[in-house]
């Protein structure tokens, strides 16, 4: 009954944020996908208090990884999809955001039965990656190209500052040690993942190789 319930409350969730993208909206396509980047992250503490196996955690994230692929193809949730204009049209970044999470409530609500894991690599793929974006737009900075993508030096310094809390939070909860060092080399080679990643390609490195880190590491 717990994971019907989770079902629901997931549905309303994502729901609530797709309809409320609507008022970012107005400040621009990108600032509505970065606002649903950035919440829809929270989700997997919704996953973490409902569901207590693999099938009924990734089962939201499978019904997205279609959704998400045939509003790309035919525009279905406008709010999340690009200009026709944009360069990165052509990204799949909403489906890869999706099949990240699918593949680590396979993992972790699975064979690792350790969802927090997953968690550290959602949240610095949700609010790393995306603050990242939005700092960078926000603050006049350096830019420079790194395999064709425009970053900053803004941007970059806030995915590795938001990494950086994520790790360390994370390993502070599990009594790791040498927290400071550990969490500023993730948090070093994750700037460095998310900005040469291609494509949105990000949303699937960022958070699985994050996740596979911090396995590691407790």
């Amino acid at each position: 009954m717990n994971n019907l319930v989770g079902i629901i409350v997931s549905i309303i969730f994502i729901g609530m944020i797709i309809v409320s993208a609507k008022v970012f909206e107005k400040a621009g396509k990108e600032a509505s996908r970065k606002y649903i980047h950035i919440m829809l992250s929270n989700w997997w503490v919704i996953a973490m208090i409902f569901f207590d196996n693999m099938i009924w955690a990734a089962f939201v994230p499978a019904l997205f990884v279609v959704i998400n692929y045939l509003s790309y193809k035919n525009g279905i949730i406008k709010v999340m999809e690009r200009d026709s204009s944009d360069k990165n049209k052509e990204s799949l970044g909403t489906v890869y955001y999706a099949l990240s999470l699918l593949i680590l409530a396979l993992i972790t609500f699975g064979p690792l039965n350790n969802p927090a894991i997953g968690l550290c690599g959602i949240f610095v793929m949700g609010y790393g990656d995306g603050l990242a974006a939005v700092i960078g737009q926000a603050i006049k900075s350096r830019e420079f190209k790194i395999r064709g993508n425009t970053k900053s030096l803004a941007g970059c310094l806030a995915m590795f500052c938001v990494t950086l809390i994520i790790m360390a939070s994370f390993l502070t909860y599990n009594n790791a040690s040498y927290v400071a060092i550990k969490s500023i080399l993730v948090a070093a080679l994750m700037t460095i993942i998310e900005a040469v990643s291609i494509k949105g390609t990000d949303n699937l490195t960022v958070p699985l190789v994050t996740s596979l880190i911090a396995l590691l590491m407790v």
